[in-house]
């Protein structure tokens, strides 16, 4: 016992309580949505996914992250099941809300994308430590661009737009900080633009274009803008102290959709006001500062990189979440990291966490 509570003082808790804080948002505002539905299992389950979570965190930090960095075979056959389990969605997945995105084992469901985030940064970390001094040459960015674009086109048809987007970002976050040339960079955006029209066209289902229309043109209060009108709403009805835990009037009267998901931001705003934004914007902010602090503070590029690229995950999924739910961004379907319900989103954050932990622990 003495063993144990000495090595968790050696844990981060700089990290650690933010997320905490953060938990407990998500928790309160999944709460809510329960209690308008008379159904609190989601609630239940969540605390089980964090503790479980935060086990698995500290299980992860016991070991040495060099020991998964030096076996590129390992990280190959990681990366080579997570594809596996992306393109048997297709086969063996149900269709939950119109989408073919989970594996259902029981009463759970596993979302192939979470250990797909994780362990693509880790190739990519790999491969971009070993090859930093040739950033030169255009063809490393094209070989690391297929390793993200196989998993990406396979997560775009499920279908998942933001799940895609994600992925993209890391890549390109990660291509920033490893130092590539200008030139090459602007190219990599025509690219971007060309798929985006010929997306547009030829890839986007109907009602993923209608969310981007709805989105620029507000004209259909009672269908695509639904949702995020609701959400706007529920922001600015919460003033500055918010209604209270299980008061909202938009989750209590069911006008807000996937209140407990991707508008959960929404909830949060309504039952604890601009105060309790502003203490969730600054739990987001100590995490990222610490996460950054661990990349600037490593000695090599692997982990520089890997702490890097988790951080940019993080930031843009806050980022697209927020801009949802206050109506600057199109609906994409992207969850608020560690509020937002869902095991295998907040299972496989804490992994990360615990690979983070490891860094700082073994410089």
């Amino acid at each position: 016992m003495s063993i144990f509570s000495s090595y968790l003082k050696k844990l981060d808790w700089g990290i650690i309580i933010p997320v905490f804080f953060l938990v407990c948002f998500g928790l309160a505002g999944i709460f809510s949505s329960g209690w308008a539905e008379n159904d609190l299992s989601n609630f239940y389950k969540q605390i089980i996914f964090f503790v479980l979570g935060f086990l698995l965190m500290v299980l992860i930090s016991l070991f040495d992250y060099r020991l998964i960095k030096n076996n590129s075979y390992l990280i190959l056959i990681l990366y080579g099941l997570c594809l596996i389990l992306l393109a048997g969605l297709q086969f063996f997945a149900p269709v939950i809300k119109g989408t073919k995105g989970w594996y259902k084992i029981g009463f759970l469901n596993l979302d192939p994308i979470e250990p797909t985030k994780i362990v693509l940064l880790f190739l990519l970390a790999k491969y971009f430590s070993v090859r930093h001094v040739e950033m030169y040459k255009f063809r490393h960015i094209i070989l690391s661009g297929l390793y993200v674009a196989i998993p990406a086109m396979l997560i775009f048809i499920k279908p998942d737009l933001g799940g895609t987007a994600v992925l993209v970002f890391m890549w390109l976050g990660v291509l920033l900080i490893s130092g590539i040339k200008t030139k090459h960079f602007l190219i990599i955006l025509l690219c971007f633009m060309i798929t985006a029209v010929l997306s547009w066209n030829f890839l986007l289902e109907p009602y993923q274009r209608d969310r981007i229309t709805s989105f620029i043109f507000p004209t259909d209060p009672l269908g695509s803008s639904w949702s995020q009108d609701q959400a706007k709403i529920a922001i600015g009805s919460g003033q500055i102290w918010g209604e209270g835990i299980g008061k909202g009037s938009q989750v209590q009267y069911g006008f807000l959709p996937e209140s407990h998901t991707d508008f959960i931001f929404s909830v949060v705003a309504q039952e604890f006001g601009a105060f309790g934004v502003s203490l969730m914007f600054l739990a987001y902010g100590f995490l990222i500062w610490k996460i950054l602090k661990i990349a600037i503070r490593s000695g090599s590029n692997f982990p520089r990189l890997f702490s890097f690229g988790y951080a940019i995950i993080l930031i843009s999924q806050f980022l697209f979440n927020v801009g949802m739910n206050l109506s600057i961004l199109p609906v994409v379907g992207i969850y608020l990291p560690f509020v937002s319900y869902g095991g295998s989103g907040l299972l496989f954050n804490f992994v990360a966490l615990g690979i983070l932990q490891s860094i700082k622990n073994n410089k």
